[in-house]
């Protein structure tokens, strides 16, 4: 696994973003609502708030920035190195310096003007600190523009690089340009990097893994290195050179020996020398590469004293290959990563770990207590089978039969007259395979385990278990004999019961009724079991229960509801109820709710009719609808006030004193509503209408007005 994942580093906001961020969570987190009729206190730790909120809010992002890039000190020399190489070293510790820088800055500014907010003597002069203070971290946030942008196309460049761990197994392949370093990667790993026939290709450091002896080995294919002076070298070359100097890993250079790669044998091994130094401490093979194009064995002689020469003088290993026809790339893997498992396991025995583990180590080498010989001992058994048999056969005879059940055919199961019986009359003990299958087969049969108790009296390994309540046997109280004792019960009961139903028989139950009371009775009895049914069937529906003064109303002008007398007289027939003067009744009371219900109308129709005649003269075609809306509106409110309960207006009609405890009672009822009614306070936000006179007069600046 890599030790430096870059990929999780969060995402750099530029300056603006930056700035919007901390002002809307500002706004977004604390209190929008204070007045000057406040308490100083309060609006002192409004303000405070506001900046104190803003100041951690700058605080957790930088430091988020700055935690979130790598220390060059602190990582691996290959990264700090890399880094260097591709961003400057100087210019990366300057942009985080001054985010740093810009952290302290913000914390000064908080802690000046929360020191001089505490001195605020009113609302304006708190507010104007607030802005001030929120306006110069602003200001600092603006000014490093440069430094998070920066930031963010290294962050973006780190995201992409490979994930590559300097201290595990690794093959690092070098070279002149187009040599056939990235094909022999594509060979070996599981890496599929661009091959094209031009050279730099490969213009940074790719990560491939392969599998050697069961272990996972990580392949780095390097940019093309040129002949020139390191401080002519460009970016690409500087990270194969910087891969070279850090890695610990087993280096690979290959040389292309048909020279179609575009640069001589000589140039090869001039570069070869050049860098020769970083090659140290390393397990390195020359590779001859394109070995199709130009056999080995018929290479020009200087030429071929020349490359024999760079592995004599480097003291490594020479191995031939090629890419195309695949010869030889198995070998130069195995090679590369023997001999790099051969220095890892060096390093650590020469190391100060092996001493430590080898003084834990103690080796006993026991001395004979006497002259005795102790051979081995072999069974009496065992000695007579083998000078019965011939040397290095088995006597079949002698071996005991087991049972193929279960099993599948061999040849020599095949050639047997039938299975062998396992039924222990030969003395043989039956196995637990076959005990299985004798009872069902797997899934089906069980071993029983008691067999294996380890008790006193073998006699006890299959009784029950006894069953203890309360530190007593359950079976200390059951009676033995209940099974029958029941029994016997219930043959008694079945007994008695067939001699009353044959006593009873041929008689008729006597009744005091006579057949048309019994069918009334046994309509009744039908008629509540229906009706509680009912009552069950719409309590368990879910629905809104109806208010008691419009029950029994008409849903449709073809119902006539279950208030109609009609219906009522129906209904009470039924029940054996006369309703003659209950009907009677009924209709005396809608005759004089009439009468009433007539009279208002007739007037109230008649006002209105007057009032349209006078106003169809004065009045215009809007005013005539406006008033029509306004006499609905109180034929409305009046019916709905008829309707409900009556309101007492004076306060002694509810307990009170006069208007001014009913005053004090209503206030007191206001604000004990505001614990369960949710009222609004100080961090709602609420935008309301406050006329101050210092926001609202003087002369508007040029400009824009982005209120934040």
């Amino acid at each position: 696994m890599p030790v430096y994942n870059f990929k999780k580093m969060g995402p750099v906001p530029s300056s603006t973003e930056l700035v919007d961020i901390v002002l809307m969570r500002t706004q977004r987190r604390t209190p929008t609502v204070v007045h000057p009729g406040y308490k100083i206190n309060r609006i002192r730790s409004f303000y405070m708030r506001k900046i104190k909120f803003t100041q951690q809010t700058i605080q957790e992002r930088l430091g988020g920035i700055l935690s979130d890039f790598p220390r060059l000190n602190d990582i691996h020399p290959f990264y700090a190195d890399l880094c260097n190489t591709l961003y400057d070293r100087d210019h990366y510790k300057l942009a985080l310096g001054q985010i740093n820088t810009a952290r302290s800055l913000v914390d000064s500014i908080a802690r000046d003007m929360i020191r001089m907010v505490k001195y605020g003597d009113n609302l304006y002069r708190c507010k104007c600190l607030k802005r001030a203070a929120l306006g110069r971290m602003c200001t600092v946030l603006k000014r490093q523009k440069a430094a998070l942008a920066y930031l963010e196309e290294v962050r973006k460049h780190l995201s992409r690089l490979p994930a590559l761990d300097p201290n595990t197994r690794t093959i690092l392949m070098c070279g002149l340009p187009n040599v056939g370093k990235s094909s022999f990667m594509n060979k070996i790993t599981r890496a599929e990097v661009d091959v094209q026939p031009y050279a730099f290709t490969t213009k940074s450091l790719f990560v491939g893994h392969c599998d050697y002896r069961y272990l996972r080995w990580q392949v780095i294919d390097t940019p093309g290195i040129l002949d020139h002076a390191l401080e002519e070298r460009n970016t690409i070359e500087m990270q194969a050179i910087t891969a070279l100097a850090h890695l610990t890993c087993s280096v690979l250079y290959f040389v292309d020996i048909s020279e179609h790669c575009g640069y001589t044998i000589e140039q090869q091994c001039s570069l070869f020398r050049s860098i020769k130094p970083l090659f140290a401490n390393k397990q390195l093979i020359v590779v001859v590469n394109k070995i199709d194009q130009q056999p080995w064995d018929t290479l020009e002689k200087e030429k071929k004293d020349m490359v024999q020469g760079l592995a004599d003088d480097a003291n490594c290993t020479l191995m031939t290959m090629s890419n195309m026809s695949e010869e030889g790339v198995s070998d130069v893997k195995a090679a590369a990563c023997d001999k790099l498992l051969a220095s890892r396991v060096d390093a650590r025995i020469s190391g100060k770990k092996v001493d430590g583990v080898m003084n834990r180590l103690q080796v006993f080498n026991p001395a004979p207590r006497d002259n005795v010989e102790r051979t081995a001992f072999i069974p009496d058994s065992v000695r007579d089978a083998q000078e019965n048999a011939m040397p290095g056969e088995i006597d079949e005879e002698r071996k005991p039969k087991r049972s193929a059940t279960g099993y599948a055919q061999t040849v020599k199961n095949s050639q047997n007259d039938g299975d062998a019986v396992m039924d222990g009359s030969d003395g043989q003990k039956k196995t637990a395979r076959d005990l299985m299958w004798e009872n069902g087969g797997p899934g089906v049969w069980a071993p029983d385990y008691r067999e294996q108790y380890d008790l006193k009296d073998e006699s006890w390994r299959f009784d029950a278990i006894p069953e203890i309540l309360d530190g007593k046997n359950i079976a200390d109280y059951v009676d033995p004999d209940i099974e029958a004792k029941l029994a016997a019960l219930e043959k008694e009961e079945e007994q008695l019961i067939q001699e009353l139903e044959a006593a009873a028989m041929g008689e008729e139950p006597e009744s005091d009724l006579d057949s048309e009371e019994e069918a009334a009775v046994e309509a009744i009895r039908e008629r509540k079991k229906n009706t509680r049914l009912f009552s069950r069937t719409d309590r368990s529906e879910n629905k809104p229960m109806m208010p008691r003064g419009i029950r029994g109303r008409r849903t449709d002008k073809h119902d006539a509801g279950a208030l109609d007398g009609d219906e009522i007289k129906k209904k009470m027939d039924n029940y054996g109820v006369d309703t003659s003067k209950m009907l009677e009744r009924g209709r005396g009371r809608e005759r004089e709710r009439g009468r009433k219900r007539e009279r208002s109308v007739s007037r109230r129709r008649a006002a209105s009719e007057s009032d349209d005649e006078m106003e169809d003269t004065t009045m215009s075609k809007g005013q005539k609808k406006k008033a029509k809306k306004e006499r609905a509106q109180s034929v409305r409110r009046e019916a709905s006030l008829a309707r409900s309960h009556s309101r007492p207006r004076e306060p002694s009609q509810v307990g009170l004193k006069d208007d001014a405890a009913a005053q004090v009672a209503k206030k007191l009822d206001k604000q004990g509503r505001k614990n369960w009614m949710g009222a609004s306070g100080e961090g709602d936000k609420r935008k309301a209408v406050h006329l101050v006179k210092w926001m609202n007069t003087g002369k508007k600046r040029n400009g824009t007005h982005y209120c934040r």
